[in-house]
């Protein structure tokens, strides 16, 4: 059975720091992007930054690049989500996802999904 779970999800004020974890099990023998993604109250969800499966590319979603870095330890299983200089508008649940394969589709198609982990940002 895949498994997704994300862990680090919490209560911050706005100006502080906050890091994700994730780790998929299940597919350790497939070339994996790994990604993060996020839906807040009322809205759809929304891209926030993706690795490649060797972790040679990533992508951010603008509203996060240069404050938040994703990142993993070459084909590891692993990925992290370091979001700093948060605000009220990254409240979010934040989702983990995979996809298999080493196409790069940056946050395009991803296939097996964790089931997320509360952010909330005070003002």
């Amino acid at each position: 059975q895949v498994q997704v779970v994300e862990s680090g999800g919490g209560l911050v004020q706005a100006g502080g720091s906050l890091t994700l974890s994730c780790t998929v099990s299940g597919l350790d023998n497939d070339p994996l992007n790994l990604g993060w993604f996020r839906q807040a109250p009322g809205k759809g969800r929304d891209d926030v930054a993706c690795t490649s499966w060797n972790s040679d590319l990533t992508y951010y979603a603008a509203a996060v690049e240069g404050r938040f870095t994703i990142s993993r330890e070459k084909t590891s299983t692993t990925v992290y989500l370091r979001m700093t200089t948060l605000t009220p508008e990254d409240t979010a649940v934040y989702y983990c996802a995979a996809r298999r394969g080493t196409l790069w589709k940056q946050c395009r198609q991803y296939d097996y999904w964790g089931q997320g982990t509360q952010v909330t940002v005070s003002s």
